[in-house]
């Protein structure tokens, strides 16, 4: 029977979250709460976590960063919706999921995950796939900023393939779309899930080569943009977009529908919403605005390298 030893991703993924919220809280010049939980006993989930963030910082807004390593006796829908067959299972997941909420509307809203998910079936070898990836989410549009991005993804998975870049892009633009809005998140990146297809070994390999690449690939936008002078106008915008952020994560996302349907934490599963963000009926944007260029130009699938 094949097993896996999880301890290397473990390490891999605390030492993950350490180095990137160390880099942003001195980029910020604030601090992290750094909060340690332990599911109860007796609770459907079980399982311990790191959740740390970074709030009403010079820089960020928000910036939420969790570790979690939990485990459950049955799969939730959410992680069997392509794989029937281990519907039920007990089930064994760690993960870092970060999203960071920049002040300045210049500075673009950026996502990142890196998990995996381990099932062990009542007969049958146990079962391993990966999941993860990065997206951006900008509130004005530079081109610059999405051809960096997408070149930093693109570079960190040519090792694994020249095939997968294309593919997690093309998987990343139809996962962050919001259906009902019949309109994209952001500009995307790339996102995986349910890959196996390298083993454990090369699926292990591959998240990490993204999420190692994760600061390369979002800090020179933030250097570019944080000096930006904004105004009411710009941060109108922001919170406008911030709600179509909370629409996807809320009614779309996969992750948080996993962990709230295994029993999760939902203090830290909800990270990812933004501290303030806002709505408005039939909201029309001018013509040949720059915010009209975001909308025309930059959420919608376009090749960016």
């Amino acid at each position: 029977m094949q097993t896996f030893s999880f301890s290397p991703f473990n390490e891999y993924l605390r030492d993950l979250q350490q180095r990137i919220t160390t880099c942003v809280a001195a980029l910020d010049g604030g601090e992290f709460l750094t909060d340690l939980w332990q599911k109860d006993p007796g609770e459907t989930l079980q399982g311990q976590g790191v959740t740390q963030i970074l709030e009403g910082g010079a820089l960020f807004e928000r910036a939420g960063c969790g570790f979690s390593h939990v485990s459950g006796a049955r799969l939730p829908p959410a992680a069997t919706q392509h794989r029937p067959e281990l519907s039920g299972a007990p089930f064994e997941a760690m993960g870092v999921s970060l999203v960071f909420h920049p002040r300045n509307p210049y500075v673009p809203t950026v996502h990142m995950n890196v998990r995996m998910i381990a099932a062990r079936p009542a007969s049958g070898a146990p079962v391993c796939w990966f999941g993860g990836g990065m997206d951006l989410t900008p509130y004005y549009g530079f081109e610059e900023d999405a051809q960096h991005f997408h070149r930093t993804c693109q570079n960190a998975l040519e090792p694994f393939g020249v095939d997968k870049y294309p593919r997690f892009k093309k998987w990343c633009d139809e996962y962050f779309f919001l259906k009902h809005r019949n309109e994209q998140r952001g500009i995307g990146g790339v996102f995986f899930d349910d890959f196996s297809e390298l083993g454990f070994d090369g699926g292990f390999a591959m998240t990490a080569a993204v999420g190692d690449a994760f600061l390369a690939a979002y800090l020179p936008i933030v250097e570019r943009r944080r000096q930006l002078a904004y105004g009411e106008r710009e941060r109108d915008f922001q919170l406008y977009r911030r709600g179509r952020y909370v629409e996807f994560n809320l009614v779309w996302d996969r992750g948080t529908h996993f962990g709230l349907q295994s029993g999760g934490r939902s203090e830290s599963i909800l990270l990812s919403m933004p501290p303030l963000a806002s709505w408005s009926y039939r909201r029309k944007t001018e013509k040949g605005t720059p915010e009209d260029r975001l909308q025309q130009e930059f959420l919608v699938r376009r090749e960016w390298v």
